[in-house]
């Protein structure tokens, strides 16, 4: 008996210590942000609406009826005056640009934000285990990857990607790749470098659907610093709760929806169909299925199972879908959010897309404030964006901890990314000096965000609408 006492407590022993190792494992595989830097360009690279006209104008392949379509389009947008842009545009040589000319825009950008990064976290560059770096229209040689790890003089063993043509999206895409490392290597360091290139990507023809892309995005960047040291996870800003990401690119129109092609003379540039409001809406609902239940509470899915049973028996149609159009008026998902989720940090496409997709979550202004107001301040910064809307809402204090913060993105491709991170620490941004928000905080939100844009050509609304701009209002 007393063998038999002795043989039970030690299986009871081992599947304990099976249990705690195999949870202490898991502790080594969180993903934590440690912390992060947007990029602010020089104030001579500033973009007002006097000079986003005069650029527009420069195009001499634009008619009347185009120079109308880009003013219409960008008095739309949502996009103030005091966004950025890259140098050659001030240089009046957008339809000139050369290789260097991005590689340059490149290295203003990831000199500024990864040396504060590193000196404010007491850091040197061959800290860093893992470099991915993505810039989605650029894609030079040596990559931006080595450029980085080069003028940094890192380290030989450091495990480095390089990530092109991604969209909007990218950003999300970086974080699961060190995700996934985090899961097989211990006590690592990475750098997420986002950001991109616009200085040789300018559409220098007049084909309405590529013109569109000069007037949504911006000049901007960021770079992220993660790890998953139990040691440092004290110091850290966020936890990664859980990341989802769904792609189409199995679907022949999701797929055609933004392509970077040839027009009819041969001028590159980025060509969106009319098909982008249709598939970005697919991606959304896909994804929301699959991440709807990984972050709220069983009551909640149950509450809306039910409410969609009662509506079946009374034979009311179903209103479950997530999303009906992105950049149209979409149904609300008839789930509550709120109950699982603080924040909601939005990617920042044009005023239509955060309508939308507030419109479907059922979101309030103040939840939508934040991408407003990046919009507003920074523009469209491609996959850099979520990080301005991010920093936007800590200048304001609002993020305590135990809060969860919903990222959300849009890609060519076509893909919809989604992740939540959950607030360590309460923010305050007096810690925070490297806020890119910081200078300017107290001026947001303004009483009034009339568009600089719709005073000036606010006129050309009273133009005849037409199908190609309608599609723009989508878009933007």
């Amino acid at each position: 008996m007393d063998l038999l006492m002795i043989l039970f407590s030690l299986l009871i022993s081992y599947l304990i210590f099976k249990i705690w190792k195999r949870i202490d494992s898991k502790r080594d595989q969180n993903c934590y942000i440690l912390d992060y830097q947007c990029h602010k360009p020089s104030d001579d690279r500033m973009l007002s609406t006097q000079y986003s006209g005069e650029i527009i104008a420069r195009n001499k392949h634009l008619r009347l009826s185009e120079y109308k379509f880009l003013l219409r389009a960008i008095v739309s947008s949502g996009i103030g005056e005091q966004t950025y842009a890259p140098k050659v545009y001030f240089e009046g040589r957008e339809e000139r640009p050369t290789i260097q000319d991005g590689i340059l825009e490149m290295q203003d950008f990831y000199i500024d934000t990864i040396a504060k990064i590193l000196e404010r976290n007491k850091l040197a560059a061959s800290d860093i285990d893992v470099l991915v770096v993505n810039v989605s229209m650029l894609n030079a040689t040596p990559s931006l990857a080595a450029r980085i790890i080069n003028h940094y003089k890192m380290r030989e063993d450091i495990k480095v990607f390089n990530l092109t043509a991604m969209g909007c999206s990218a950003s999300v895409i970086s974080v699961d790749i060190v995700k996934n490392i985090f899961k097989t290597y211990k006590n690592k360091l990475a750098l997420v470098v986002t950001s991109e290139s616009l200085s040789p990507n300018w559409y220098t023809g007049n084909n309405r659907s590529m013109i569109l892309a000069n007037c949504l995005f911006r000049s901007g960047g960021c770079a992220v610093l993660l790890t998953n040291k139990r040691s440092l996870s004290h110091k850290a800003m966020f936890k990664l709760k859980c990341l989802v990401r769904t792609h189409h690119g199995a679907r022949d129109d999701s797929f055609n929806a933004c392509v970077q092609k040839e027009d009819e003379l041969g001028r590159v540039g980025v060509f969106l169909d009319k098909t982008l409001p249709k598939a970005a809406t697919r991606a959304f609902v896909d994804n929301l299925k699959v991440i709807t239940p990984k972050i709220l509470p069983v009551t909640e899915i149950l509450r809306f199972m039910l409410c969609l049973l009662l509506k079946k028996l009374r034979g009311s149609p179903s209103k479950g879908s997530a999303a009906s159009n992105v950049g149209q008026a979409a149904p609300k998902a008839g789930i509550n959010f709120k109950t699982g989720i603080e924040h909601f940090c939005i990617h920042t496409g044009g005023k239509a897309v955060i309508d939308a997709i507030g419109h479907s979550l059922d979101l309030t202004e103040y939840d939508l404030e934040p991408a407003r107001m990046t919009l507003h301040r920074f523009g469209n910064t491609s996959a850099s964006s979520l990080w301005y809307v991010l920093g936007y809402m800590e200048a304001k204090k609002r993020l305590k901890r135990g809060d969860r913060v919903f990222m959300i993105s849009f890609g060519a491709g076509f893909k919809c990314n989604s992740c939540v991170w959950e607030v360590v620490r309460d923010l305050n941004v007096g810690e925070s000096l490297g806020n890119v928000w910081n200078h300017c905080i107290d001026n947001y939100p303004p009483k009034s965000i009339l568009s600089p844009f719709m005073e000036k050509y606010g006129w050309i609304n009273n133009e005849e609408d037409s199908d190609t701009f309608k599609l723009s209002k989508e878009m933007v």
